[in-house]
């Protein structure tokens, strides 16, 4: 039984999210380190952190005539819409929000990153940024469709939207295992979310890190924080959708949520360093042609199974 959390949750959640990214791009930064050559140390884990000292006292860079209303409010709705997913995700037995509709109020906080990076890529008024956030909305219609039929399998699955029902719904047999395809499919909608990795193309070198090549200072800190942000929320929300949330033996539920979470966060780390990017264009291709057709056999599958 999931209840819904007390005051302090509220404050505990975001805090316990900013905690798992600063882990996720701390493995990054060793992962990094290692690829280059150089030493693993702790230095090179905490590198990130001490740049944001430097980044909060650099000086915002100057443009000729950037709409900083749309660019600021697209800068801060990155970071802000990740901490809100979080507050359908149970840990254990305690969520912040028990929303009826916790599957779409999650969804809509990841559509909503669309317009934030819309925004980010839009206000600069400069070409890079520009075609950087176009790049993003290319990726996101092709990733968006599966990603909602994943959602949708799972949400079939438990005949219900709130995430602690679809977790309590696996029984010991937990989605990951009979809904393959939606899991993976999934996965890579975290990383085309976080825009990290394979789907870091809206921020390709090619462009100048496009949608981050005009921030500087506190707002290029606040759109890289959103990336590593959405990368952990989209762990955690992994865990109840496929991996039957906190359901585990002797630990506590919230252990087993932990444990899973940092599990699948270290996966999606992995992948990101390790998958070549992908061009959006191709990958439109591919989803519409191979991913969508499988999705939408994959919420046959449940359907199907409920109906019997």
């Amino acid at each position: 039984m999931v209840e819904a959390g007390a005051w302090w949750t509220v404050l505990a959640a975001p805090g316990l999210l900013l905690v798992l990214a600063v882990l996720a791009r701390a493995a990054d930064a060793v992962l990094d380190a290692r690829g280059a050559g150089r030493p693993v140390t702790v230095s090179a884990a905490a590198r990130p952190l001490l740049g944001v000292p430097q980044a909060l006292a650099a000086q915002p860079r100057r443009l000729p005539a950037p709409d900083w209303l749309l660019w600021r409010a697209g800068v801060v709705s990155v970071p802000v819409a990740a901490v809100l997913s979080t507050l359908v995700i149970p840990f254990g037995h305690v969520v912040v929000a028990d929303l009826s509709v916790g599957v779409v109020w999650f969804n809509a906080m990841e559509v909503l990153t669309w317009a934030g990076l819309w925004l980010a890529g839009w206000g600069p008024n400069a070409a890079f940024s520009l075609v950087g956030g176009y790049r993003f909305l290319a990726q996101g219609l092709a990733y968006e469709l599966p990603l909602m039929f994943a959602l949708i399998s799972t949400a079939t699955g438990a005949q219900s939207l709130r995430v602690g029902d679809i977790a309590a719904a696996q029984h010991g047999l937990w989605y990951a295992v009979w809904m393959p395809v939606a899991f993976v499919v999934y996965l890579a909608g975290v990383l085309a979310f976080s825009f990290l990795g394979p789907f870091a193309y809206p921020a390709g070198h090619d462009i100048a890190s496009g949608v981050l090549s005009e921030a500087s200072g506190a707002d290029r800190l606040l759109l890289q924080a959103g990336r590593w942000l959405w990368l952990a929320a989209g762990a955690a929300m992994a865990v109840p959708l496929f991996l039957g949330g906190g359901a585990g033996p002797v630990l506590p539920g919230w252990v087993w949520q932990l444990v899973k979470t940092l599990l699948v966060l270290a996966v999606l780390v992995l992948a990101a360093r390790r998958l070549p990017m992908i061009r959006a264009d191709r990958f439109v291709e591919f989803s519409w042609v191979v991913l969508v057709p499988l999705t939408i056999v994959q919420v046959l599958v449940p359907a199907l199974v409920d109906l019997n």
